[in-house]
């Protein structure tokens, strides 16, 4: 480990040391033992990256990265035997990952590990996906990482620490910088601008002056990217712990403006006399309230639904003629855009679907107004939002950003309100699963029709008869359907 002897034991870097020792003994005999393996076939093996960054923060968690100087395919056959499982889906990258189940003092803890070979790898001006060399130094292979601080390796199993590039410094500095030049790093991978927002608010560190004006001059290059690792680096980054910090990284050094337009679009230049409130700035404030009120962990479908609650407004600003400005049906708008947004990242269908019928459902509660909610209106609400009623209740209250303490207050009382309609209805009725009293086989009988059109509308009749007036009973429901045919004619 690091020599840190002209240290004293309070200092930062000798407390870095000592997290660091209790980490890596925690994780020795999966990592040691394997290291060993290496070894017998003539090999080196060193914990590298990520995982020594979180060893020297303390926050080395069960799944570990590792480096050699074996061949993807000695790889394979040296941990085939050892591990529980193994998989070569990264091989053709020279990664190859495993599966391993091992005793850590009274416990079995189970570790995921991934092993990749001395690599470089670059991005040509045409194509999307990284070429890969292999390497025979680790002084090589580290010089190609992201960030100083993921290019710090220990030598195992003799616990050596390598750190050519002063990552331990700017983890102690807690500053983000490459080991080389930025413009060399982001030339070799466009992503790792990306990376760098993201770790910004991952470990809340600051970005190196370097670092953001080869961003800013760079941007353009995230276009090379595919979708998909463009994705996984913002969901990365909204799900941190201080994600207007990676966020504001994004919109500032012009990388949003290429994969998330509509984020900096929030940057409405206001009125003279300032009539409506910041859009942008409002929703970095609702996306951190809305994280304020997680209590299962990080949500990505509340958190994206935040950030993009109000992406419609730009396109539907309007100055009236009373110098108000509006932005009628920008929930509508704004849902259509997260949609098409959201598929040109190549999100999962489920989650596209969820997130834009939030925002589109984010200002029905503002239309009930402040009067007293009828027990159709009750009904309705809960039946549109269906599952994702509690996400929708943490969206509307988080998107209330006031500066005016009784209007917030207001607010609050009034969807405090709602709430309680809803649990008194819901120990009344099933209104999670609220369905016509007759179902479609009741309503054929007794209308003496077979399936077709006919038997979706009276469905369509009883349900809207549901809502407005709550559960009927079977001789009421029946008699309803029955005027209702003779209305068809």
């Amino acid at each position: 480990m690091p020599n840190a002897n002209e240290d004293s034991p309070s200092s930062p870097l000798s407390q870095v040391q000592r997290r660091a020792v209790s980490e890596l003994l925690r994780v020795s005999p999966v990592a040691d033992d394997l290291a060993r393996r290496f070894r017998e076939a003539g090999f080196s093996l060193a914990l590298v990256g990520g995982s020594v960054r979180d060893a020297l923060l303390g926050r080395l968690g069960n799944d570990l990265d590792f480096t050699t100087d074996a061949r993807p395919e000695d790889v394979l056959k040296i941990m085939r035997p050892w591990a529980d499982a193994t998989w070569e889906v990264g091989i053709a990258f020279g990664t190859v990952g495993a599966q391993k189940d091992a005793r850590v003092g009274d416990a079995v803890q189970r570790f995921q590990i991934e092993v990749t070979t001395y690599r470089s790898e670059s991005y040509d001006r045409t194509s999307r996906k990284p070429e890969v060399s292999y390497g025979d130094r680790i002084e090589d292979d580290l010089v190609r990482r992201d960030f100083t601080v993921n290019a710090m390796a220990v030598a195992l199993p003799e616990k050596e620490f390598i750190d050519p590039y002063g990552g331990l410094d700017d983890l102690a500095a807690r500053v983000l910088r490459t080991p080389g030049t930025p413009e060399d790093s982001f030339s070799d991978d466009p992503l790792r601008m990306m990376r760098a927002a993201r770790f910004s608010a991952q470990l809340d560190f600051e970005v190196a002056p370097e670092v953001v004006a080869a961003m800013k001059g760079m941007a353009e290059r995230i276009e090379i990217v595919s979708a998909e690792r463009v994705r996984d680096e913002l969901n990365k980054l909204i799900l941190s712990d201080h994600p207007r910090k990676g966020l504001t990284l994004l919109v500032g050094s012009g990388l949003a403006d290429r994969v998330l337009p509509e984020l900096p679009a929030l940057r409405l230049e206001r009125d003279e006399h300032h009539r409506h409130k910041d859009v942008y700035d409002h929703t970095l404030i609702v996306l951190e309230q809305a994280m304020a009120m997680e209590k299962e962990g990080p949500d990505l479908t509340l958190r994206l639904a935040s950030l993009l609650h109000d992406i419609g407004k730009p396109r539907t600003r309007r100055f009236e003629k009373d110098g108000r400005v509006s932005f009628h049906h920008h929930e509508v708008v704004g849902a259509k855009m997260t949609k098409k947004r959201m598929a040109a990242l190549k999100y999962p269908n489920d989650l596209v679907k969820d997130v834009s019928h939030l925002v589109e459902l984010h200002l029905r509660f503002h239309g009930y107004g402040t009067g007293e909610w009828t027990d159709s209106a009750v009904r309705r609400y809960v039946r549109d939002a269906g599952p994702l009623l509690d996400r929708l209740h943490k969206l509307t209250r988080s998107d209330c950003t006031t500066r005016n303490k009784r209007k917030a207050v207001a607010l609050s009382r009034a969807y405090d309100g709602l709430e309680e309609r809803i649990a008194e209805l819901q120990e009344q009725e099933e209104l999670d699963a609220i369905r016509p009293d007759l179902d479609g086989n009741q309503i054929m009988d007794i209308l003496g029709v077979g399936p077709g059109p006919v038997v979706g509308k009276a469905y369509k009749h009883l349900l809207e008869l549901r809502l407005e007036n709550g559960p009927m009973e079977h001789d009421a429901a029946v008699a309803a359907l029955k005027e209702w045919w003779a209305e068809q004619g």
